[in-house]
C-alpha cells in the first residue's frame, strides 16, 4: 500500500517575509486604518444615523461649487504639468549626462524645499506689486497689475510648480528606457519629427504619463496648504472644506462624509487607470 503523500511544507521565505512585515502592518492598522474607519463611521452616525450628511453635501450648491473648484484646479494642474513636464523629461533624457544630473538635482531640490516657504514665495511673486506684474508692465504687455492671488489662477500656478517634479521623475524614468534606435528607425521609414513624437514617443511614454498624471491629480484633490494661502476662503477646495468642518465647526459627520467622497473618487480613478492603461502599459514594454 502506497504511503500517503506528505503535504508540501509552506516555504520558509513566505513565513519569514510575513513575520518581518507584521509590525508595519500593525502600525498601519492602528494609526491609519482604524482612525479613517472611525471618521467614516461618524459620517453616517452623527448627528443622526443615516445618509443625511451626504444628502446635504451633494445637494447644496455651495458645496457643489467647492467640488467644482477642486476638480477644475486638479485637472488644470495635471494637464499643465504634463505639458511642461514632458519636454523637460525628454530634454533630461537626451542631454549630456553631467548636465542632466545637474538639472535633475535642481528638480529634486525643489521637492526638498519646505512647502510653506515655496507657497509664501509665490504669494510674493504673484501679488499686484510683485515681480511678475512689474515685469509684465515693464515690458508693456499689460497696463494694470493682474490679480493672481486669492483666486484659482494663483492656486493653479502655485500647485503646478509644486507638482511638476511628480510628473518629471516618472516620465524621465520611462523615456530613459526607450531605445533611441526605435526613433531612428521611424526616421528612416520617412516619419517626420512630429510623426515620431505622436506615433512613437508618446505611446511608449504613456505608462509614465498616466502614472505621473494620476499621482498629480490625486495629490491635487487633497492639497490643503497652497489652496488655503493662494486661494482664500472665496475659492475654497475640498481639503479646506474638510478642515473647516472638523476644526472650526466641529462637525465630524460632514467632515467624514466629505472625506469619504474624496476617498471614493481617488480609488475610482486608480481603478480606471488599472483597467484602461494597466494592460496596455505592460504590453507596451
Amino acid at each position: 500500500m502506497a504511503s500517503q503523500a506528505e503535504k508540501p511544507a509552506r516555504p520558509a521565505s513566505i513565513t519569514g517575509n510575513f513575520s518581518a512585515t507584521l509590525p508595519a502592518l500593525v502600525l498601519i492598522l492602528i494609526f491609519f486604518v482604524l482612525p479613517v474607519a472611525a471618521l467614516l463611521t461618524r459620517s453616517v452616525t452623527e448627528p443622526a444615523l443615516g445618509l443625511g450628511n451626504y444628502a446635504e453635501l451633494l445637494g447644496s450648491s455651495t458645496y457643489l461649487r467647492i467640488f467644482t473648484n477642486t476638480f477644475l484646479v486638479s485637472g488644470l494642474v495635471t494637464v499643465i504639468s504634463l505639458i511642461i513636464g514632458f519636454p523637460v523629461a525628454w530634454a533630461l533624457a537626451i542631454m549630456p549626462e553631467r548636465l542632466a544630473k545637474f538639472i535633475f538635482a535642481i528638480v529634486l531640490l525643489s521637492m526638498w524645499t519646505n512647502l510653506l516657504a515655496r507657497t509664501y514665495a509665490w504669494m510674493v511673486l504673484l501679488q499686484r506689486t510683485g515681480v511678475i506684474n512689474k515685469t509684465l508692465m515693464g515690458l508693456g504687455l499689460i497696463d494694470q497689475p493682474l490679480t493672481m492671488v486669492n483666486n484659482l489662477v494663483g492656486v493653479t500656478i502655485g500647485m503646478t510648480y509644486i507638482m511638476l517634479p511628480f510628473i518629471i521623475i516618472p516620465l524621465y524614468g520611462v523615456i530613459r528606457k526607450i531605445d533611441p534606435a526605435i526613433l531612428q528607425a521611424a526616421a528612416l521609414c520617412g516619419a517626420t519629427r512630429f510623426q515620431s513624437l505622436i506615433h512613437v514617443l508618446l505611446p511608449l511614454a504613456m505608462p509614465g504619463m498616466m502614472s505621473g498624471g494620476l499621482m498629480v491629480f490625486v495629490m491635487s484633490l487633497g492639497y490643503f496648504v497652497t489652496p488655503s494661502l493662494l486661494g482664500g476662503t472665496a475659492n475654497m477646495m475640498l481639503a479646506e472644506l474638510i478642515a473647516q468642518f472638523v476644526q472650526s465647526l466641529v462637525n465630524w459627520g460632514m467632515g467624514g462624509a466629505a472625506a469619504l467622497v474624496l476617498l471614493v473618487v481617488t480609488l475610482s480613478l486608480y481603478a480606471l487607470q488599472l483597467k484602461w492603461f494597466g494592460t496596455a502599459g505592460q504590453g507596451g514594454r
